[in-house]
């Protein structure tokens, strides 16, 4: 199920979360395999695994990509999209997609990888056009804002949405 906010130009998704790997590359088909089975193979090494698919809302924005738990819309991660260099669906389970992204404060890779029936094409494509866009702008504007900066404007701004959805429901249920 797909959601649209047409003032904030943000799209969100339920999927299904396999897990975050630390990938030593940003890019390319073989790091999402590698990260893949990592998540299948239990080691020390593997960081962030999530022993059972957990459904998350995949929020997709001109800004970055966030990941929040389904039932309570807890924040688990944000990406800006420029950090973001590689994203694809794994072509041997064309349900499975991921995307590898830089992490805002270390100098390391994370591969997120995610499972879905029927968004998997439309995802890839839409964070693949999200972040041509914003390269654009980018360049057009010369520079970018802070990262971590843009990272938190955005989680604020899907809280404060959630808030005032909340209100209506309490003061229609008050009423």
């Amino acid at each position: 199920m797909s959601d649209i906010s047409d003032d904030d130009n943000e799209i969100s998704f339920e999927v299904k979360f396999l897990g975050r790997v630390e990938v030593l590359r940003s890019e390319g088909i073989q790091i999402l395999n590698e990260a893949l089975q990592s998540l299948k193979m239990p080691t020390t090494d593997s960081t962030e695994k999530i022993q059972k698919k957990s459904k998350v809302w995949l929020f997709l924005s001109m800004t970055g990509i966030d990941i929040l738990e389904h039932k309570t819309k807890f924040m688990l991660y944000t990406c800006p999209l420029p950090s973001v260099s590689f994203c694809a669906i794994i072509p041997s389970t064309p349900k499975v997609f991921g995307f590898v992204a830089k992490h805002p404060a270390a100098d390391m890779y994370h591969c997120y990888l995610f499972q879905s029936k029927t968004f998997s094409h439309l995802l890839v494509s839409v964070i693949g056009d999200a972040f041509r866009a914003t390269n654009r702008e980018h360049h057009l504007r010369g520079g970018g804002r802070d990262l971590i900066v843009e990272a938190l404007r955005h989680k604020n701004k899907v809280l404060q949405r959630e808030n005032a959805e909340l209100r209506m429901r309490l003061s229609a249920s008050g009423d």
